[in-house]
This record gives C-alpha cells, structure tokens and sequence, in this order.
C-alpha cells in the first residue's frame, strides 16, 4: 500500500514538473524577438512611440497633416521656455516659421494607461536656430494622449530642458581642523 502511494505520488511530481517546464519554454518562446533577444517593451509602448515618430517626422517635414493627424483638436502645449499654445498655433508656427533647420526626436521612456488616456514620458532633442547660431535642446517631456476611434492622439504636451552643467563653481576651503567643530581653546594653534 505504502508503495502504491509513493509511485502516485512520484507520478503526479513528474507530471508536475513537466507541465511547469513545458509552460516556462512556451513562455520564453511566445516573447517576441527582435535581432535574436527577447524584447521586453510593452505593446501600448510601441503604439505610442509610433505616435511620437509621426510627430517628429511631421515637425521634420513641416507636415501640417500630418501634424494634425498626431494632435487633438483639444491639444495644450507648455514649451521648455513656458509658452502655452494651442494645437492650431504649433500648426501654424511650423508652416510659418523662420527656422528652417527645426528637427525633433522624441522617444519613449515609460508608459501608464488609464483606459483610453495613455501618460508618456520620454526624452527629445530639438534642433533649432537660437540667437547665436544652431541649438541642440535637450529635455525630457510628459505627453497625455487619448484613444478616440482607434487612434491615439496627443491632447496635452509638457518639456522641460535637462539643465546643462556650467563651469565649475568655487567651493569653500575645507577648515583644516581635525574635529567636526572647531573650539579655538582646544586646537593645535
């Protein structure tokens, strides 16, 4: 009897084990490849970024439909510099503007979904003419989109620049006491 059990119950373990190791191999395979490793970027990452490139390509271009198609009519843009404008005024001053040399890259960071809103952050470089010459503007951005008949489109834009590090500030001397609080009475002087 006690021999009857034990197969049973080597029987169920092998059974076990195999079903766990065939469902981590299937896993392992379902996992989308891409050049020979396992791509861990989450699909609604990759939708998005494909908004995003839409968009730098448009700003490349000067695409004024393609613009449109990457913007809600509802869009609010807060530039790195603080200016507030509307989806019809970026249009605008991208048909419109000066600088020719504007070009935008924009990629994805992370990704949050809230049912048909989507909340991206990422980093972009801008380069544009500034007073002096050619700028590369460096920041990171917050980009809420919303799904509306099957399409994503931007309906808030926030960039912020990556502070650049300037020349070296002075530091104070270090006081040569060998104590953590320096009592005139008790030093060495």
């Amino acid at each position: 009897m006690f021999q009857i059990k034990t197969r049973r119950l080597a029987c169920f373990s092998t059974l076990l084990f195999s079903c766990i190791a065939v469902s981590a191999q299937s896993a392992v395979l379902a996992a989308p490849a891409v050049n020979g490793v396992a791509s861990t970027e989450k699909p609604e990452t990759a939708e998005l970024q494909k908004v995003e490139d839409s968009w730098s390509l448009a700003v490349n271009n000067r695409d004024q439909y393609g613009m449109e198609l990457a913007l809600s009519p509802l869009y609010v843009g807060v530039g790195a510099n603080g200016v507030v404008t509307m989806r019809n005024q970026e249009v605008a001053d991208l048909i419109n503007g000066d600088d020719k040399t504007i070009h935008l890259d924009q990629k994805i960071i992370t990704v949050r979904m809230l049912g048909d809103v989507a909340v991206a952050n990422g980093t972009y470089t801008l380069h544009h003419k500034g007073a002096n010459g050619p700028l590369d503007e460096k920041g990171v951005f917050t980009h809420v989109f919303q799904r509306v008949h099957n399409n994503w489109y931007c309906i808030n834009s926030q960039r912020t620049l990556i502070r650049e590090d300037g020349p070296a500030v002075k530091q104070k001397k270090k006081s040569d006491a060998e104590l953590p609080f320096h009592i005139p009475i008790f030093s060495k002087n």
